[in-house]
């Protein structure tokens, strides 16, 4: 809550930090009013809480898979003879054209290379380049529809981030973090980590805050076997003399914040300090990989060079999950590594082979511990692949048809959603934009798109700028048919 105005203060406040003070003092009065004390009281340590518990939540937390530089649908889940039959001819007539990233409209249709084969009950199709995600489709929903605005990576990976191409706005672990909080107030609500030390297109404001106070914003650990730098502390120093530093520390903040009351990016630093503080009792544990069973890192692929650094990620994700953090989001190929203009072949078979078996442990490690009736697993990329080739043998960024997949955390598994045309160039059945996806993973977590707001300027903000809808189709489980079954 915003702290009241006083006179006492040896700051001179201006006639607009006056108003400003005065006037979200008194809507906290009315509030204070509105709100059961129980539920105030929650708001004042987690964000808002149960204030914005719109629906019964299916999901608690949120691991998002985020495949960077945007990986081949029609190469991994959306298989597509035509494109085939028709490779090294130009686009047909009839199709509507649209500016591709590197102009590479009229190339010649590059035909898949891959090996498809039906998998689980509903028999969904997987390529045999995903081979271990192929083993867990019946928790899977493939969504083969998805569309957005985003044609570079800049703007497509803000907007799959955000919400929108262009920067400014938080993101969508932020508003997951202003909206419930942490079940743990000893790690951070909103955990980032990468696959390698190369930087994420856009950096940190993909899991910023935007127009939010900053205390939301997501926290990154490190990348290798110490995701935590500094966590312990330095030899001689004992818990006690390490608090008295921080209170003295924090003394000498309150007193340089209270001149300064609307910088959120000072009250967040203070506020991490605190969490710092607290991490050094709880944050080794939850961080300690080698107590896991051999059994349980070779399933992530630990013992594996090619698969170690994403498989250590999904580990530590399911660690956290299990503790009470909100949202976690594990970026794959950090610096646009997925981005095959050329050379396809060559790039998507290194990528998946680091990042299959991982993906895979994680979802059969969550279920074998009844973890992901209540963690929704998301994979994607920014967008998809063209179905006209680039160079000779890569594809350019398509974002009018791509494939994510969802699982666990009240998705209805073993489905296929959604289409694209013959080729795999636009969305044209069941199109879900990414504010469809937003509002969906919201719904799973129990929060109305339309009814979790932030004030800004005098406007109420929304995570979806008001614009889509969960989609409902992702919660139902379809009409069993009688369908291949294989593997």
């Amino acid at each position: 809550m915003q702290k009241p105005f006083q006179f006492e203060d040896s700051h001179p406040y201006s006639r607009r930090e006056m108003l400003l003070g005065t006037g979200t003092g008194f809507g906290a009065l009315a509030l204070a009013s509105m709100l059961p004390e129980s539920t105030f009281a929650d708001a004042a340590v987690t964000g808002v809480t149960e204030a914005v518990s719109h629906i019964a939540p299916r999901a608690k937390s949120v691991i998002f898979l985020f495949m960077e530089g945007g990986p081949s649908h029609m190469d991994l889940f959306d298989p597509k003879p035509e494109l085939n039959k028709l490779a090294g001819q130009p686009l047909p007539a009839g199709y509507k054209r649209v500016v591709t990233a590197m102009g590479e409209i009229n190339s010649p249709l590059l035909a898949s290379k891959r090996k498809w084969k039906q998998h689980g009950e509903a028999g969904t199709w997987v390529s045999d380049w995903i081979p271990h995600i192929a083993q867990c489709v019946d928790d899977m929903a493939v969504i083969r529809s998805c569309w957005t605005n985003g044609i570079n990576h800049s703007g497509g990976v803000c907007q799959m981030n955000t919400g929108t191409p262009l920067a400014g706005r938080p993101s969508l672990g932020a508003w997951v973090n202003y909206g419930l909080g942490s079940e743990n107030q000893n790690l951070p609500a909103f955990v980032v980590m990468t696959d390698n030390k190369a930087q994420v297109t856009n950096g940190p404001r993909n899991w910023g805050t935007g127009f939010m106070p900053a205390s939301y914003q997501g926290t990154k650990l490190e990348t290798g076997a110490e995701p935590i730098a500094n966590l312990n502390n330095p030899e001689g120093i004992s818990v006690a003399r390490q608090r008295q530093k921080l209170d003295l520390l924090n003394d000498l903040n309150q007193q340089h914040l209270k001149q300064r009351p609307f910088q959120t990016d000072l009250e967040a630093r203070v506020k991490s300090y605190e969490l710092a503080f607290r991490m050094q009792a709880t944050a080794p544990e939850a961080i300690d990989l080698e107590s896991e069973t051999e059994a349980t890192q070779k399933l992530y692929g630990l013992d594996d060079p090619k698969t170690e650094a994403y498989g250590r990620n999904c580990l530590l994700a399911r660690r956290l999950v299990e503790r009470g953090v909100r949202f976690v989001q594990l970026y794959h190929g950090a610096g646009s590594k997925w981005d095959a203009h050329s050379g396809i072949e060559a790039n998507h078979s290194k990528m998946c082979g680091q990042s299959d078996k991982p993906v895979a442990g994680l979802m059969k490690d969550l279920k074998q511990r009844g973890l992901l009736d209540e963690t929704l697993v998301v994979w994607g990329g920014e967008f998809g692949r063209t179905p006209m080739s680039e160079k000779g043998d890569g594809r350019d960024h398509n974002p009018t048809g791509f494939t994510m997949f969802m699982a666990g955390g009240g998705v209805a598994g073993g489905q296929t959603i959604g289409s694209t045309d013959d080729l795999g160039f636009h969305a044209v059945e069941d199109r879900l934009h990414v504010h469809d996806l937003h509002a969906t993973i919201l719904y799973l977590l129990g929060i109305d798109n339309m009814k979790l707001t932030y004030l800004h300027k005098g406007r109420p903000e929304r995570p979806t700028q008001n614009e889509g809808a969960p989609y409902e189709l992702i919660t139902k489980r379809p009409v069993p048919t009688k369908g291949p079954k294989a593997s």
